[in-house]
């Protein structure tokens, strides 16, 4: 079997190779007539599946497979279209993982090693198929959309392209990494590639896809500013061809200057102290001795008095105030070694009615376990609970606390 794929591949290869300028023309032309091509070329085109005839009497076309290979290999954004099907890839991944599984179940491992290679290609390919739509979208981006010559096309691109990009955060959306997880059971291969591998591809697509998101409708924004703009130059202009006897009135003499005119910067800026200017500092120097100046010697040295005899004797007792935090943080410590179990820092605030507000107590339960001395610390396990942050990645917003004691 695989043989003859190998053979139909190379025959397949050998004919885009042979026929490279028709296939070219019908490429940028969309279609091919009858007369350019040889009867026999024709039809072995035709039968190989590059070229079709969409209905009796028209010309030929290339098939959509030859002509999103051209697309990807040529880096031509005109036509290239977003996949956004997340379902159907999905429903595939949960078919051949239950293939996979029931093979190994009843001992076939030659058809589970088939259903796993089977179900690795879908995977890498649709995290392909996702990379391949992002890059589309910022060949789309950096370009401005330059493929379309109106101001009014670059505006329904940019809202298509908005539309593409909500599609595939929707898909993206659907992706249950729970069900997938249940779907893998404790099978190793099946956990790594549905969900190790596929979480981590769709967390990388979903940030870069609002990124793009961010950057369409900023790039909106900057046509519709355009297009406004030049519709007021244009009706300027049809104004001043309608009535061309029109002259701009004297707008300055008038008690309330309109807004439209009022464009200039003020004069006078508002007074402000540049405490960083080197050139200003003895002005600020002679200013500051002023103010000293006004004020009474006696606040800046007091009368010296007589000294008092010096009579050693017994200290006094003194008690030390302790601080109320870090005594309600020791007895945290101490109520989760009484229990031996793990116990939620917010959840015994909440408890023992603390007055601290939230983050002062972790800050404070944080940093009495990093103040344990290390044979004390080696017997504690503080685990954290929360989410990495939404847009700057690297950064992890801690929630809660949990204390463990490790017996």
């Amino acid at each position: 079997m695989s043989g003859n794929l190998h053979q139909a591949g190379v025959r397949f290869l050998r004919q885009l190779g042979r026929h490279a300028e028709p296939i070219m023309d019908a490429y940028l032309s969309g279609s091919v007539p009858d007369q350019a091509l040889e009867p026999a070329v024709e039809e072995r085109l035709v039968k190989g599946g590059i070229l079709y005839r969409p209905e009796p009497g028209a010309d030929l076309h290339l098939r959509r497979v030859v002509r999103a290979l051209l697309e990807e290999v040529l880096r031509d954004d005109r036509n290239r279209q977003i996949d956004a099907n997340t379902g159907a890839a999905l429903a595939t991944f949960k078919t051949l993982a239950a293939h996979y599984k029931e093979a190994r179940h009843t001992g076939d491992y030659a058809a589970a090693d088939a259903y796993l290679a089977d179900l690795k290609e879908h995977v890498y390919a649709f995290g392909e198929t996702l990379g391949h739509s992002i890059r589309v979208l910022w060949s789309r981006l950096n370009n401005e959309f330059g493929y379309v010559g109106t101001l009014n096309a670059k505006i329904r691109e940019n809202e298509l392209a908005q539309s593409q990009v909500s599609e595939l955060l929707a898909g993206l959306e659907m992706i249950s990494f729970e069900a997938l997880a249940e779907t893998a059971g404790d099978l190793r291969e099946l956990r790594r590639l549905l969900v190790t591998r596929l979480q981590r591809t769709v967390g990388a697509c979903a940030q870069e896809l609002s990124i793009v998101q961010g950057r369409l409708l900023e790039l909106l924004g900057r046509f519709r500013q355009i297009r406004g703009r030049t519709r007021l130059l244009k009706g300027w202009l049809l104004h001043m061809e309608q009535q061309p006897d029109y002259q701009v009135g004297n707008h300055v003499a008038q008690p309330n200057l309109p807004q439209l005119f009022n464009q200039a910067a003020p004069v006078l800026a508002p007074a402000a102290l540049d405490i960083h200017n080197p050139q200003h500092e003895s002005d600020l120097l002679s200013l500051v001795v002023q103010i000293r100046a006004l004020q009474p010697p006696e606040r800046f040295a007091p009368p010296p008095g007589e000294a008092a005899a010096l009579i050693l004797g017994e200290a006094e007792a003194f008690e030390v105030q302790g601080n109320p935090i870090r005594e309600a943080v020791s007895a945290y410590f101490c109520r989760v070694i009484d229990s031996g179990q793990p116990i939620s820092a917010l959840d015994y605030r909440r408890q023992h009615g603390l007055p601290w507000d939230a983050e002062s107590w972790l800050y404070q339960v944080i940093g009495g376990y990093e103040g344990l001395p290390e044979e004390q610390k080696e017997c504690f396990e503080l685990l954290s609970d929360g989410e990495a942050h939404p847009l700057y990645s690297g950064n992890f917003i801690i929630g809660d606390v949990k204390l463990c004691l490790i017996l």
